[in-house]
């Protein structure tokens, strides 16, 4: 069991993955596990974590053994080292490499080659938006104090070979920012999906694929509703197609 610090804190987060978070920090959600079912599995491929937080996606990526090596970058020093203190309370340290960087300055020169995929869940929020009332390291995960979602895009396009794959997770009512910032970075969009509570509630989220030096042409998926019934407790239970995808970790089985 690894030492905890007094504002620390360990979840078990399936049969394979336990995480050390942060009590007052940004935790471990639905967005952060819908992403890592909504990449695509490339055994062999190279592929990098921008913004990683405490590792969850790219832990749930190895787990899976979904890319030969994961780098996950990290703005915070701190979730930097709470990230590399998860890698190796799973066991992962052969799979996922955590790197302390900013990736409005982290270039291909520091890998040493160009990626096949690239995958992030950027802050969201514009600086002037939200309450400060938050912990710092909180208010840097959601907030664009570190980057806007053209530096990640950036990033990505730098990062990435030619027809390399670019997977994020955004905010559907800043969908428009998203899709101008991929296409002035040479990122074609190839593939969304919306996430939606029910049935009667706008998407709270979108999940895109582009592909750097993709030619013009974007499939919308199904829209993923992920619940359909209220049970007599009060609790919300899980569509057949969502509990299918919480299963399997993929969107494609």
């Amino acid at each position: 069991m690894p030492r905890l610090s007094e504002n620390e804190r360990i979840d078990e987060v399936n049969e394979k993955i336990s995480l050390i978070q942060k009590k007052d920090g940004l935790t471990f959600g639905t967005d952060a596990f819908l992403l890592a079912s909504f990449i695509r599995p490339q055994k062999s491929a190279l592929a990098v974590e921008l913004g990683t937080g405490t590792g969850i996606v790219s832990l749930l990526l190895a787990a899976r053994e979904r890319f030969s090596k994961i780098w996950a970058l990290e703005v915070q020093e701190e979730f930097a080292t709470l990230a590399a203190r998860n890698v190796l309370l799973n066991r992962m340290e052969t799979r996922v490499f955590v790197r302390h960087a900013d990736l409005r300055e982290f270039g291909v020169d520091e890998l040493g080659k160009e990626v096949d995929v690239v995958f992030s869940n950027p802050p969201y929020m514009r600086t002037d938006s939200g309450k400060r009332n938050e912990s710092d390291g909180k208010y840097i995960a959601r907030h664009e104090v570190c980057g806007n979602i053209g530096d990640f895009c950036d990033a990505a396009a730098r990062l990435l070979k030619y027809g390399g794959r670019f997977y994020c997770v955004y905010r559907p009512d800043r969908l428009s920012e998203l899709m101008e910032a991929l296409r002035k970075h040479h990122l074609e969009p190839k593939q969304m999906v919306f996430v939606h509570a029910d049935v009667e509630s706008e998407p709270s989220m979108v999940l895109v694929l582009a592909t750097k030096g993709g030619a013009p042409s974007l499939r919308i998926l199904p829209p993923l509703i992920l619940h359909d019934s209220v049970e007599k407790t009060g609790t919300r239970k899980l569509g057949a197609r969502a509990q299918k995808i919480y299963d399997t970790m993929s969107f494609y089985e």
